[in-house]
């Protein structure tokens, strides 16, 4: 005798319950599943299936076919290798968020920090930050240019609290955000409007296999990860010349500083 085919349910082999309380497609699992009205439901895990046994009508669809989610893409791959500038095209051409992770987190501190950090941050780090700009530094020794621009408390050290701390160190050194910091940032992106009904690509996140486990963990499952793989060499020729160029226009503003300098102290001598 021939096996009867198995007919599957109106959610296929992901989740009904993910999908209708996270609105998350959840691939189930075959020792999840269950049978009602003679089709086989597969279940994310076992308290997901006997949640749906309870009261399977809220789990399954009735005159409308149940609505899918939006898509959410994970875009992944090393500094320069031009992850950032896809993403906005495919979110413009699919009318989806872009969501760059790391400029997200700059903004959290931003209010307080005034300025971007890290080293991908597109800020060049000062030389001393315990001493002025040469010219500024050198008309000290002319009382007729003193002048304070700055108030006192522009020179204090702005407070900033343990996720803040958290999200500072990963940016400056790469050290990995507490799940308590990811807590409050990620899952709203898959729960909360307008992210939860239109969709996203997420540029740069995971970046870890901790951060990788982290969504898997929560239910936070992507419906495609795209890895962009470069050659290094590659990486170097996009990122190098704007490097060398600002170096260069750096230089150029301190030669130009040096001349003033000299001029003007030779204007006050005379």
């Amino acid at each position: 005798a021939k096996e009867k085919k198995r007919h599957m349910g109106d959610t296929k082999h992901f989740c009904p319950v993910s999908l209708k309380e996270d609105f998350v497609l959840y691939p189930g699992l075959y020792e999840h599943a269950a049978k009602y009205k003679e089709k086989i439901y597969y279940f994310s895990t076992s308290e997901y299936r006997d949640k749906f046994l309870k009261n399977p009508e809220e789990y399954v669809a009735h005159n409308e076919p149940i609505q899918a989610p939006p898509l959410r893409v994970c875009l992944l791959g090393s500094h320069g290798s031009g992850k950032t500038t896809c993403a906005r095209q495919i979110a413009d051409k699919l009318g989806i968020f872009h969501i760059q992770f790391e400029e997200y987190l700059q903004e959290l501190i931003l209010p307080k920090t005034k300025k971007k950090v890290g080293p991908h941050s597109g800020e060049e780090p000062e030389e001393d930050n315990n001493k002025m700009p040469i010219l500024s530094q050198e008309l000290e020794d002319f009382p007729q240019t003193m002048t304070k621009t700055e108030p006192e408390k522009s020179k204090q050290e702005v407070e900033l609290t343990d996720e803040e701390e958290a999200i500072k160190a990963n940016l400056m050194g790469n050290e990995a955000l507490p799940r308590e910091v990811l807590d409050n940032i990620v899952p709203d992106w898959w729960r909360k409007e307008p992210f939860r009904s239109t969709g996203f690509i997420l540029d740069g996140f995971p970046r870890t296999l901790d951060e990788a486990q982290y969504l898997s963990e929560r239910g936070l499952c992507p419906d495609v990860a795209v890895f962009i793989q470069i050659e290094e060499s590659d990486i170097l020729n996009r990122l190098f010349p704007p490097r060398l160029k600002k170096w260069k226009e750096k230089q150029h503003k301190k030669m130009e500083n040096k001349k003033k300098l000299k001029d003007l102290k030779a204007k006050i001598r005379v």
